[in-house]
Formats: C-alpha cells, structure tokens, sequence
C-alpha cells in the first residue's frame, strides 16, 4: 500500500514509500476513526508512522498536534526529522526547558513537541498568557506509554495526560513498544477494542534471539567494567567477523569514549578484520569530525556516541553506522530511545547506571527492553541477536524480564501527595468530592482495579484521606468547614506546585522564610545555600570515596557536621561553582547538581519575596546567579546585563567596573579602554542602561534632632533607568559614638530596627516616610536600602547620621 494513494496531500512527510504489514492494519483505526488509540508493537516495527499518521490527520482537519517525546534529546531530533512536515508548510515547534519560549510561535504551531516534564509545567499554567496554546490540542500522541512505569517520571506522564484531556479532551493515539497489559493503558485512555492494537512479535521486521550472559564478579568495580567488556566483545566477535554490526551500551558518557579505547587495543589483539584505514574516501571524511579521540577510532571501525558529542559529530557516526563503516558502536541509552539505528547483535554491557542525583541506580527494565528491541537490521539480517551482561545474582531476573517482557505500572501512590497538592493549587479539584472524581481519571486508578490487592484498591479511600490530611497538617491545604467541603492551596502549596517542588523541600524553604519574616533573621548566602543542599530532590546524592578530600577542602572552616555526606558535596559542589572553581574530583556530577540547584534557589527566591520580603529574594536571585555565572560576589550584577557572561563580568571587574552603574559611568571610551570592542562596548553600554537605576534623595531630612522630639520627614527614591519591581527598607540604628562613617551603594547589612517596607513597581519615584525621633544616645543613623527581587544587582544603599542633642 503506497503512501502516496492513502495521503496524496502528505506522501512527502514519510520517509519512506509503502506501509508495512502493521502499518497497513492500524491505518483505518488512525485515518477512519476520531476514536483514541493504543498500540504495542516491537520495537524498529514502525511505529513511528502512526504518530505521523495521526498528525497528518489532524492537520488535514485544521487541527493542531502535540507530539510527547519521552527524553528531551529526541525532541531536537523530531524537528530535524519533521523538516518534511514544515517543507509542506506546517510549522513545528519544540517546547523544552533548554530553551527560551516564544509563546506566539508555540500558539501558531501546526505541530508542538515537548518532554512529559514540560507539559506538566505548562498545563499547570494553562491559565496564564504565555502557556495558553496548551488548551487548543487536537491530537495528543504519546510515544514510548510504557514510560508510565518509569520511576517519577511515571507518574508525571500519567497525571499530565489525565489533566490535558480535563483540559482540552484532544484525541490521544498512545504508542508503545510490546507490553502485556495493554488492555489496562487503553482502558485508561478510553480507546475501543477497534482501536486497540497489539502486535506481536511476529511482525518484528526481524527475528530476535535474546539471551543473558554472566561474568565473574570481582572486588574491583573498576576491573569489572573490563570484565564485562571483554564479555561484550566475546559476544559481538563472530559477528564483527562476518561483517555484521555490533551495537553495545555501556552506562555513562565517559564509558563510551573508555569502553572505544579499549575495544580498538583488543580487537588488534585479537586480529578481527576491521576498520578502513585503507579507505582514501573515507578517511578525508573522518576529518570532518570535531572529537579528536572520535577521528582516530572511526578508522579502527570503532566509535562511541552520546548526547555529548556535537550535533555534527552524532550524525557523521550515524550515518557511517548506516553505511557499514563503522562496524562496532558504544553508546548510551539516549541511542535506544532515539535513532533507528539497528545492529545484528546487541550487547549491555552494564545493567547498572551512576545516576548524578539518585547514585548508582538499575538500569529500568524498559531501557533493557527498548535496548535489546535493537537487534537485527530489516533488509540485512534474518535474525538479531541481544545479550545483557550481569552478575550471576541478577541473571535470573533478566531472564524472567526477557521471557515474560514488563508489565506496565503506575507509579502514581509514590508522589501521590504532590501531585494531588498540583490539582487542589491549579483549581481543578476545589471540593472533596473532586478528589475522587480526578483520581478516577489516573491510570493508577485502572490498574488498581486490575490488581486490586497490590494497589491495596479497597483502601483507596482512606489513602486519600490520609494524604489530604497531611496537607493540611503541613499547611499546604485549608479546607472548608463541614457545610461547604471546599479544598483550597495555601501560598505554600501554590508555590510548590508552580515551581514543581517535593513537598519536604517546599515546607523546608517556607520554615526558611518564617525565620526571616516572623524572627527578623539577617539572611545569609549561606543560608541559602544550605537550604538547597539539603533539598528532597537532592536525598539520593551520594559521595563517592575518592570525592570525599575535594568536599572537605571547598567546605574547610565551614560548619556542616549537621550535614550528611550527599548534602555536604552538594554544597560544596555549589560553593565551587559560585566561586568560579568546581574540584575537578566533583566536576563529573557537577553539571547536572547545578543545573537543579539554580532552578531550587529561583523557586525559594519566589518563596522568599511572597513570604519574607523582597530583600530576601534579591539575595536568592544573587546567589542563583552567581552559581550560573561563577562571578565574585561584588561583580554579580554585571550579570543582569544582556550579553555579560562569567567571562566578560570578570574581565570588567578586574578593570574596575564591577556594577552596572559603573559601566554607565564609564561610557563607551572607558569600556574601550577597558579592552571591549567597539561592537561589544556599544551593546553592554546599551544594555546597563536598560536597567533600572536609583538616586536617593533625602529632602530636607535633619542633621540633628532634640531629646524626645519626633519628626516624619520624606524621602525620594528616584529610578532613572528603566522601570522595574523594586523592594525599599528604611532602618535605624542606635550607634553609639564609635560608629563608623556613612557607606553608600555597597552590600552590607542593613543593621538595626525596621521601620519601613515596601514592595512597589518603581516607574519614576516614590515616597517613604521616615520617623526622626530623638532617643536616648549619641546619634542614630538612618539606612535606605533599595533592591530589585527579580534581577541579581546588588541592593542600593545611602546613610544619613542624625545627631541627638
């Protein structure tokens, strides 16, 4: 059945020209039908063209698609695939964290991508105008369902797609790789038995034999990774021999490159007729590689691929891959997800994964799975052969895994109080009796009908009591009283759901904020820092033995004996990247620790200017930045502006021009002078002053005051940059005859009694009030403190010193 006589309109948005078998029998389900579809199908059977099937009908039908892809990495891929749909004139638009949202082009898209992670993010703002276009889906495909069953991001595939069809009811077509209850995930997505497709293993495009190899365990984990190599190796020879393809998968990035150097010492020792050194061609090719370990393995037939690489370099060993010259590949799991890269034989080599924020971790059946489901090249090979390498204590277990394949689970009673705390803070459950009625829409809740015992289903309703009980118990919750039943979220629990936090990290960042607003507590850097380390989405972090010296000399002289050994590298991982200078010990874990670690501080930074004030949150927003950029505490405001990254900031800094205001002061010759081009001058010059600035004028305020008397003069805050929110404290301070002499615009406490606060938009000035009062001491002084909660400048500062006589 040829493409072109089914979809005359979209032939040219399939990479290929006929429908298989599988293809062909889920059509009339996908094309003739407004029902929602299931369908399990072997992995490298296709399943792929329905999701385009899918799509090409609701574009035919003037509707808008939303593509679900289960990592973020694959959601660059379907916009490079799907360059077939935009030379048709649909738009496509990916919608991930990595990158900055353009809410118009997301509302005028034909076809939307995103991560289950980010869907969730953006229904949980649905109401807002910038996350809007996620109410107008007309088609909701899901690829890889079986995700449903992955830890925590299980469960947020699983309420976020229960939410979206409270939200806008699109047709949802679920795909998913070959799973024994399938009845269950169409049960739960309401799709009939018509569109309800399971395909077996025999329309796998080829034959697989699967199978479990062990190796002889040792002390060291190190050697063992070599053992399991070799293993791998031993797998993958007769194949490599008779010019077949050997795909393994190894467990880090690192493991790749390592994994590659080895392979090449050892398939010269071993003699296996490999590699294309001879090859003129494609050795001038090679050298389009940017990896410099890459270009040197490729010739050896051997080469690596992960996330990593650049773009560039991951399409070059693809498409080698492809063409055969590359004839023995080390990768990471992303390449199962992802690419259709098939191989005659398929090895993992490691069943157990380093994990940055979990520590080391098994491998999800599913990945195993999906691995594995890469065996055999359709065209080439009449069987595949796949193989996962283990230690005997965990042979058994894959065997089962490969003889039986995997249920599919909810994972929805592990974070059940989250994300029943998300509905209650967006307004979809306002009443107890919503509770039950959104449960009822959860897989979780279809599956705990199919084994009521194991989801403990008779006392469904007691947990979520339970669970309500304890919200309101930790104050994320208020419910009504007994005649009206309402369920309202506190402050606390909006912003828990809002910025996607574990409920023991938001009530850890709230108890932070009542110190400081109920205790008058003098915020520190290192309060927050400590706040975050000791984050829930931080429990799992462990510290390696040999991480344990680098941990010690970034945290020496600091008190954190409280602390346990996780929190402790977490801390000193962010000290080191705040200062510019992260151990290499600690580097490895680094990247991803940061990444999570900014997001936490802007999340308690919004908990500190709801709850504590906006000079809290400007400290939060500092130090968030600050850890970004690696910057020194007195040049972190260079930060705000547009095009001054870490290196730029302390270039400046080092000349002498550490705020924005000094930039402004500075003009386009001393930036000039301080070794900016004239380009680079003109746009961070343009860009200091789009930022708000402050002139503080005190009026007509006193230099002395009598005993006893009391005035209330004003005094102005005046913005000459641009507008912004801007908080404004007045304190005072009784200093005795020591004090020292008046500080202007620098960051130091502002010590003594409050006297005022606010919280205002500042376009051009305000006022404020300000009580003299002549109490019982030498002199007072007076502090005017300005900051900006939303951008990491340093607060403003300006003194006065009133005499009592």
């Amino acid at each position: 059945m040829e493409v072109a006589e089914v979809l005359p309109d979209f032939a040219d948005a399939f990479a290929f020209e006929e429908f298989n078998r599988m293809q062909r029998e889920a059509l009339p389900g996908l094309l003739e039908s407004d029902e929602n579809v299931v369908a399990s199908a072997p992995t490298a059977s296709g399943k792929t063209a329905l999701a385009e099937l899918a799509i090409c009908k609701a574009l035919a039908d003037g509707g808008t698609a939303l593509f679900i892809a289960p990592l973020r990495a694959l959601t660059n891929e379907k916009e490079d695939d799907w360059d077939r749909f935009e030379e048709l004139d649909y738009s496509v638009y990916v919608v991930t964290g990595e990158r900055d949202l353009n809410p118009r082009r997301a509302r005028r898209a034909d076809i939307l991508v995103m991560t289950p992670e980010k869907l969730d993010s953006a229904t949980r703002k649905h109401d807002s105008r910038r996350y809007d276009f996620v109410t107008d889906i007309d088609v909701c495909v899901i690829d890889e369902v079986h995700l449903l069953d992955a830890d925590r991001r299980g469960s947020v595939l699983e309420v976020t797609i229960s939410r979206l069809r409270r939200l806008c009811d699109p047709r949802v077509v679920a795909l998913s790789a070959t799973m024994p209850n399938v009845d269950d995930v169409a049960a739960w997505l309401d799709a009939p038995g018509e569109t309800t497709f399971e395909f077996d293993e025999s329309y796998r495009p080829v034959d697989l034999k699967s199978g479990v190899k062990t190796y002889t365990h040792g002390e060291n984990s190190f050697a063992d990774k070599y053992r399991r190599l070799y293993r791998a190796i031993d797998l993958a020879e007769p194949h490599l021999r008779e010019d077949g393809q050997s795909l393994v998968f190894v467990s880090s990035r690192q493991d790749t490159v390592q994994a590659a150097k080895k392979a090449r010492d050892e398939i010269a020792e071993r003699d296996i007729p490999m590699g294309a050194r001879g090859d003129y061609d494609f050795h001038t090719d090679s050298k389009e590689l940017e990896n410099d370990t890459l270009r040197n393995s490729v010739l050896d037939g051997v080469a690596f691929h992960h996330a990593g690489l650049s773009k560039n370099d991951r399409d070059l060993v693809e498409e080698w891959f492809k063409a055969g010259h590359v004839e023995l590949l080390f990768s990471t799991s992303t390449l199962a997800w992802g690419v259709n890269l098939p191989a005659r034989c398929v090895v993992i080599r490691d069943t157990k994964i380093h994990d940055p924020l979990e520590g080391e971790v098994d491998m999800s059946p599913l990945d195993v799975l999906q691995m594995l489901g890469r065996a055999g090249r359709p065209g080439y090979d009449d069987v595949g052969y796949g193989w996962v390498v283990c230690d005997a204590a965990d042979a058994d277990k894959y065997r089962r895994l490969l003889r039986d394949g995997k249920e599919i689970e909810s994972r929805l009673a592990e974070t059940l109080e989250t994300h029943l705390n998300a509905e209650i803070a967006m307004g979809t459950i306002t009443d107890l009796s919503e509770v039950m009625d959104w449960l009822e829409t959860t897989f979780y809740y279809v599956r705990g009908q199919s084994k009521p015992e194991e989801y403990d289903f008779p006392n469904l309703k007691r947990r979520v009591k339970d669970c309500l009980d304890d919200l309101v118990e930790r104050n994320f919750v208020e419910l009504g009283d007994s005649a009206n039943l309402s369920i309202e979220a506190t402050p606390r629990g909006v912003l828990a759901s809002k910025y996607y936090l574990r409920l023991g990290t938001a009530a850890t960042f709230a108890a932070l904020c009542d110190r400081v607003a109920d205790e008058g507590a003098e915020l520190e850097p290192d309060d927050i820092l400590e706040a975050v380390a000791t984050a829930e989405e931080f429990d799992s972090v462990s510290a390696r033995q040999s991480e344990r010296d680098a941990v010690n000399a970034v945290l020496v002289g600091r008190e954190t004996d409280d602390l346990e050994a996780g929190q402790r590298k977490v801390l000193a991982i962010l000290r080191g990247a705040a200062d510019g200078s992260t151990p290499t010990e600690l580097s490895s874990d680094a990247w991803v620790i940061r990444r999570n670690a900014t997001r936490l501080i802007s999340a308690l930074g919004a908990f500190l200017d709801r709850l504590a004030g906006p000079h809290a949150a400007n400290l939060a927003r500092r130090v968030e930045a600050r850890i970004e950029n690696g910057v020194a505490e007195d040049a972190v405001g260079l930060t705000a502006i547009d095009g001054v990254g870490p290196g730029r900031a302390s270039k400046l800094a080092t000349e002498g021009l550490s705020t924005p205001g000094d930039i402004v002061d500075a003009g386009l010759d001393g930036l000039v002078s301080a070794d900016l081009s004239e380009g680079v001058a003109e746009r961070v010059y343009e860009g200091a002053q789009s930022l708000p600035a402050i002139e503080i004028d005190w009026g007509e305020f006193p230099e002395t005051i009598a005993t006893g008397e009391n005035e209330v003069r004003e005094v102005t805050i005046r913005n000459v940059g641009e507008p912004a929110r801007a908080g404004i404290r007045v304190t005072v301070n009784d200093r005795g005859s020591e004090a020292p002499a008046s500080q202007s615009g620098t960051d130091v406490p502002d010590d003594g009694v409050e006297m005022t606060s606010t919280s205002t938009y500042l376009r051009d000035e305000d006022t404020v009030p300000v009580g003299v009062f002549g109490a019982d001491a030498d002199d007072l002084e007076y502090t005017v403190s300005v900051v900006f909660p939303e951008a990491p400048l340093l607060p403003i500062r300006d003194r006065r010193i009133v005499d009592v006589v």
